[in-house]
This record gives C-alpha cells, sequence and structure tokens, in this order.
C-alpha cells in the first residue's frame, strides 16, 4: 500500500519549540500575560478588529457572545444544523432556544431565505457558520434581519484568515469567534478568539472572560479595587499557548500558500469526474476569500459516500465525512421536539467527502490528487460496468 495520507497534520517546526522554550523560561505562565497580549495586539491589527480576546476555545468564545448579548430563556438563536455541537450548546447553556436553518446547495452557509422564514418575536441572534473557510452571505442575512434587534454572532471556527469582500471575516457581523484547534489552519492545540467592534460588547466580555469581574480594568489602574460586576467564568488561555500561537501566526502566509496549493491540485486534478458527473466539486462566492481550510467534495448519490470513503482508507487516503445534522440528533429531539425536515442539510450532509489537506501535502500534491481520482475512477467505472 502507498504511504498513508492522514485528514490533518498539525504544521510545526522549530519556531513552536523556541517559542514555548522561552515561554517557559519566563515568569508568566497564567493567562492574559506578555505573549497573550502580543498575540490579541497582532489579530486586532490584521483582521481590523479594535476589541480581541483570547479565549480557550471557540466553544468559550460562543459561550461569552450569548452572555454578552444577554441571551437566556424565552429567545430564539438561529443557526444552520449542518455545524459542530457547540454552535447550539453555547445557546442552550443559557436556556435559550436553537432554531435550525437549511443551507445552500453552492457553499453549505446558512440560507438567508429561511433564515428570513425562521425569525420570530423571539429572535434574538443569528450565528452563520463559515464552513470551510468561505464566507456565508452578509448582504443575504442582513436583508433578513434588517430593522430588527437581532444580532449577528460569526461562527468563524474555520475562517482565520478569510474574507467577505475586503473584511475579515470575524469582523463583519456583532461578534466573531476563532478556533485554534489543531485541526485549523493556525493552531496552538486548544485556543480560540473573541472579536467585537462594539465598545459595549467588549467591556462586557472582559468581564465574563475574568470571571465576571472588572480585574483588567484594575490592573490598567482605571479603578482602584476590581469586584464581582457580571456573571462569567475562566475563558483565558495561558500564556504557554499563546506563544506557541504566536509563532504559528508569524508563519500565516506560507501556510496559506500551501494551503491554496493543495486545494488547487485537488479542484484541477478532479474537474474530469466532475465532468463525468461523478461528483460536485465546490464553489466560492466572488464575496468570499477563502483560506483553503477544507476541500470537498459531493458524491451524487447518497449511496455512493460510505463505499467511496472505505476505497479512499484502502488506498491510504484518510478521507471523511463531516457533521451529522443537528436538527435529527437524538439531543436536539429530546429537548426541542421533533424538528421540521432541512431537505438540503440532510442530502448535503448524506454526500460530501472531505479529502486531506495540510500544508506538509504542497509537496506531493499533484500525486496525492491523482490517487484520489484513481480511487474515483476505479469506483465509479466499476459500478458502471464501464
Amino acid at each position: 500500500m502507498p504511504e498513508y495520507i492522514p485528514f490533518n497534520r498539525i504544521f510545526k517546526d522549530a519556531e513552536e519549540r523556541k517559542a514555548l522554550a522561552d515561554a517557559l523560561d519566563g515568569d508568566c505562565w497564567h493567562g492574559d500575560g506578555p505573549a497573550g497580549k502580543r498575540v490579541e495586539s497582532y489579530l486586532g491589527e490584521w483582521l481590523g478588529s479594535p476589541h480581541v480576546f483570547l479565549t480557550t476555545s471557540c466553544t468559550h468564545a460562543l459561550e461569552m457572545a450569548m452572555l454578552v448579548l444577554d441571551i437566556g430563556e424565552g429567545d430564539e438563536v438561529i443557526m444552520p444544523s449542518f455545524t459542530f455541537v457547540s454552535t447550539a450548546n453555547a445557546v442552550r447553556m443559557r436556556g435559550a432556544r436553537p432554531v435550525f436553518a437549511d443551507i445552500r446547495d453552492s457553499d453549505l452557509t446558512m440560507d438567508p431565505e429561511d433564515v428570513a422564514r425562521k425569525i420570530t418575536p423571539s429572535t434574538r441572534a443569528v450565528i452563520p457558520v463559515h464552513y470551510a473557510g468561505v464566507s456565508a452571505d452578509f448582504d443575504g442575512l442582513r436583508k433578513a434581519v434588517d430593522g430588527r434587534d437581532i444580532a449577528i454572532v460569526e461562527d468563524a471556527a474555520q475562517a482565520v484568515g478569510a474574507y467577505w469582500n475586503d473584511r475579515a471575516l470575524g469582523t463583519v457581523g456583532d461578534i466573531g469567534c476563532f478556533s485554534f484547534h489543531d485541526t485549523k489552519n493556525i493552531t496552538c492545540g486548544e485556543g480560540g478568539a473573541f472579536l467585537t467592534g462594539d465598545a459595549g460588547l467588549a467591556e462586557k466580555a472582559e468581564w465574563v472572560r475574568e470571571k465576571g469581574t472588572n480585574r483588567s480594568a484594575f490592573l490598567r489602574g482605571e479603578i482602584d479595587k476590581y469586584t464581582w460586576v457580571s456573571q462569567g467564568s475562566s475563558y483565558i488561555p495561558s500564556d504557554l499557548l499563546a506563544s506557541l500561537l504566536e509563532a504559528q501566526l508569524r508563519k500565516k502566509e506560507r501556510i496559506l500558500e500551501a494551503r491554496a496549493g493543495v486545494w488547487h491540485a485537488y479542484r484541477d486534478r478532479l474537474a474530469s469526474a466532475a465532468d463525468k458527473g461523478w461528483i460536485r466539486l465546490p464553489e466560492i462566492p466572488p464575496y468570499a476569500r477563502t483560506n483553503y481550510h477544507i476541500f470537498h467534495f459531493h458524491v451524487r448519490d447518497l449511496s455512493d459516500r460510505d463505499p467511496l470513503l472505505n476505497r479512499f482508507r484502502e488506498a491510504g487516503i484518510g478521507a471523511s465525512f463531516h457533521y451529522v445534522p443537528l436538527h435529527n440528533a437524538p439531543y436536539a429531539q429530546k429537548i426541542l421536539g421533533a424538528q421540521p425536515p432541512l431537505p438540503r442539510t440532510e442530502e448535503l450532509a448524506g454526500t460530501l467527502i472531505r479529502l486531506p489537506l495540510f500544508p506538509d501535502l504542497e509537496i506531493v500534491k499533484e500525486v496525492v490528487a491523482d490517487r484520489v481520482l484513481a480511487v474515483l475512477t476505479d469506483y465509479f467505472t466499476g459500478k458502471r460496468g464501464d
């Protein structure tokens, strides 16, 4: 068997080792230290966000978002069902109700027309998910919420360094939430960030992240003592993790360039399979500039996905499916009752295959793409008896 190609591999070298060694030799291992402050400042300048708070995960950034927006019992928050459970859990932890909207065939982001249909007087926020680092349709979403007091919270877990027109994702809505998990383009193993352009939300976020206290204002000398001022928790990552993230950010251009090379190699090599009608390749809307987080395609028939995944594994290619739609999950059925069908979500989730994509693949990208094409060719020609 050819060398196994894993689905993901962390891009690391001596820079991360040195950064961590320097942090270990320092006197600050706790959160909100020198490395953390440098990373927050760097992210703010790079992305154009006046308020950036590092968090221990994107999950915690989403939880912070619900806290600072005062989401609670009786409120509804609209989101795609095709997302990770953290998007919905952040809402449920506040006692609010997730409302699931369908997604679009073209880019797997939330359908603004379905969002408009799901809005009620109880709707307090919408959470677009930028799937695969491709921007949701903000023009459509803004039209859907126009004239209503409904916040837009970006689940930009996969979208660090991606853009909607000329604006960085995570900075377009009222709040943006990032992930730096080790499956993401830029990583410190576990981590995230909360971004906002609103000074009032930023002040609340600072309290929430500091266990519900105004300690940060005290440390800046703005008040003579600090105390308990809101709900909160411990959401600040250690400076050790921030130092790893700082090293990763220094090579963000190299990471993006390598991932783009792999993504385009797949796109070019698999065009012939799409022309034959075997698969459908991803589309990027004209307003979106992706960060090449995921390369995926869709088979035409639900019955082809799992056999193809087995063929890929046999060929040493770590391909994978993705989310099981939340609206059909046991917990959703338990707490929300029977959910209306989301036909596009169900079909798209059931036909999606993701291919390995990480920077080190750039060196052998054509070879790997040809292996993928060979599996597709063998499967579909054999199925049709060609």
